[in-house]
């Protein structure tokens, strides 16, 4: 090891020193450069590879469709009764017996539905028999005494007085068998009273008898809905009235539940039956009348919303995932030169399944991003993937990438 006293003693082995170590740093830098000179061209600064933007994600897209689509105007209201018939107590009264039907009950017309305690009647029409026995056997006996005076009224040995009163007396004997014949057929029909029956075919919606209960005649017993029939009420402005014709299909939708939260739409088909004649004076709406397809999926009471169908008419679709929603405007993304993208605006019309109607803002040679629109902002550069073949009338859903774009990504994410 070298020691200061021997650099002090010997000032030119500093200078050799200082000259080694800048040879040293010299011949590091050469070296760099020259590694720098031997990188390929296309890896330069300037070079046009270098320059090209990375794509910020992988996605799908597609051209819009010209398809015709039917014109409907929607409504909401209720499913209601198309009619509903109250069965009330005839007897009066009566103590309620038996009960044979119950709500949700599918019935035929003259089905018996309840019996009401048949003692006191039985020996009402017992009494009533009676009665009519008696006045038939003082008829017989009138009629007799009424015979002798007609026959003896030529002799004289009965004055006419006495004629006549024999002669009333008939009459009067007839007058009592017909009002026991009318009292007796009466009590045969609180008799049959007795038997609560079905007006007509159809389904108990509600039950208000209660066995043991003593009920006064035209209480209610039990609600009818008369051959299970149900109606759509829908409400409709007054303005679109002009448009609705009875025949017309109505479509209407129901959200059930299919397990959990999930919620599954179902789809009624009815018939518009009438325009409602009247308009509400508050809300200037009217009521149309549809009447539905039987299903088990219906229930009277039931909330619906309905679309009239009204013809059809062209329309330029393009799938819901497309269109994307941003403080409340309704956007698509279109592909453009280099697979850079560019944000359009554009108003949405009707939807049919998973298809959305363009109504402006959006030409049919357009090509937009499908899959991963929701992940885009303006500008980004894509690279496009290869999508499931269209079906229909659809044209290609996919363009090829601009040159310079780099292999297609196989996931749709935004890369960091």
């Amino acid at each position: 090891m070298i020691s200061i006293d021997r650099f002090r003693r010997h000032p030119r082995l500093w200078l050799a020193v200082l000259a080694a170590a800048v040879a040293a740093l010299v011949a590091l830098v050469l070296a760099r450069g020259a590694g720098n000179a031997a990188e390929p061209e296309a890896k330069k600064p300037g070079s046009g590879a270098a320059a090209a933007p990375r794509p910020a994600l992988a996605v799908t897209v597609e051209r819009p469709r010209s398809e015709r689509w039917g014109r409907t105007l929607g409504g909401h209201g209720n499913v209601a009764a198309w009619q509903e018939a109250v069965i009330g107590a005839e007897a009066n009264g009566q103590r309620l017996a038996e009960l044979r039907a119950s709500v949700g009950d599918v019935v035929k017309r003259g089905q018996v539905l309840a019996r009401f305690a048949t003692e006191t009647l039985e020996a009402q029409l017992a009494q009533q028999r009676a009665a009519l026995a008696e006045a038939e056997a003082a008829l017989g006996e009138a009629r007799a005494n009424a015979e002798r005076a007609r026959q003896l009224q030529a002799t004289g040995s009965l004055s006419g007085q006495e004629i006549t009163q024999y002669l009333t007396a008939e009459r009067t004997a007839e007058a009592r068998l017909a009002a026991a014949k009318a009292s007796l057929e009466a009590q045969r029909i609180a008799r049959r009273q007795a038997e609560v029956l079905a007006p007509d075919d159809g389904v108990i919606s509600a039950r208000s008898a209660t066995v043991g209960a003593v009920v006064p005649a035209g209480t209610e017993l039990f609600r009818l809905i008369r051959q299970g029939r149900l109606e759509w009420r829908g409400e409709f402005l007054a303005s679109e009235l002009g448009r609705i014709e009875p025949g017309q299909t109505v479509m209407l939708g129901l959200d059930e539940n299919a397990g959990g939260d999930a919620v599954r739409p179902a789809r009624i088909e009815g018939r518009v039956r009438m325009v409602g004649p009247t308009v509400d004076t508050t809300n200037r709406t009217a009521l149309v009348y549809v009447d539905l397809a039987p299903s088990p999926r219906l229930r009277a009471g039931m909330f619906a919303r309905g679309e009239i169908t009204l013809g059809a008419a062209p329309a330029l679709t393009v799938p819901a995932t497309a269109v994307v929603v941003r403080d409340g405007n309704a956007l698509v993304y279109r592909l453009g030169q280099g697979g850079r993208v560019q944000q359009t605006a554009v108003v949405t019309g009707r939807r049919q399944g998973e298809r959305v109607e363009i109504l402006q803002g959006l030409g049919a040679d357009a090509t937009v991003v499908v899959r991963g629109a929701g992940f885009l902002i303006d500008g980004d550069v894509v690279a496009v993937q290869d999508a499931p073949p269209a079906t229909g009338n659809a044209p290609p859903a996919s363009e090829p990438a601009s040159p310079g774009t780099p292999p297609k990504a196989a996931t749709a994410a935004r890369t960091t």
